[in-house]
């Protein structure tokens, strides 16, 4: 069956972005960490702490993403981390340098961050686009916890399907780091998600945003 579009009333950019965002900027988030998302964290430290790099799959769902990261960066350390133990339970088999954890993403970037880990990749594949302008604080950029995201460093990757959540993101960047960061179209020809997948093969127009967080 073929996938549908994010459907929206919202045209352009949200008229509350900026101030969103920069509210969010000025501002650290102190919900308290859940302990599941603190034992994830724990069990990967060590491994982390001893790798010659990180590369972190944000919300990797059944890891077909991590294993294609770990396959490209062998001298790596990928680790994919997912909320739903259904998705990580389905995951392909990985290589020795790819691991899946099951945190709430909010904790993990945080824990993270405290931890001083600094990133070599971030990819960020395809989350959920909340397409509606009331849920604008449910989309990444518009999260309190996206000064936290930003502050893990690294080379930056979004993609998506709605276009909106693609120039919203690369607006937000450009509100708090002064960086532009360009919205380009994405051929996927190798899909490296089932999302990908179902999208491309569904006719859909996908786009990325990459941002060196390290320049």
């Amino acid at each position: 069956m073929p996938s549908r579009i994010p459907v929206t009333s919202q045209r352009g950019l949200h008229p509350r972005l900026d101030q969103t965002v920069l509210r969010h900027w000025r501002t650290s988030w102190r919900q308290p960490i859940r302990d599941h998302s603190r034992r994830a964290f724990d069990s990967i430290e060590p491994l982390a702490t001893r790798a010659c790099a990180l590369i972190l799959d944000t919300g990797c769902g059944v890891g077909e993403s991590t294993a294609h990261l770990a396959r490209l960066h062998p001298d790596a350390l990928v680790i994919g981390v997912d909320k739903s133990a259904h998705r990580l339970a389905r995951s392909p088999k990985l290589p020795d340098n790819a691991r899946l954890v099951r945190a709430d993403l909010t904790d993990f970037w945080r824990l993270v961050r405290a931890a001083g880990w600094r990133l070599r990749e971030h990819a960020l594949y395809y989350p959920n686009p909340w397409p509606k302008p009331e849920h604008l604080g449910r989309r990444w950029h518009g999260h309190p916890v996206f000064p936290d995201l930003l502050a893990l460093g690294g080379r930056l990757e979004l993609r998506t399907n709605f276009e909106i959540y693609a120039r919203e993101f690369a607006r937000a960047i450009a509100l708090t780091l002064s960086q532009h960061a360009e919205v380009v179209s994405l051929r996927a020809d190798n899909p490296v998600t089932p999302f990908e997948r179902k999208y491309a093969a569904s006719g859909h127009d996908l786009y990325r945003v990459i941002v060196n967080l390290d320049s």
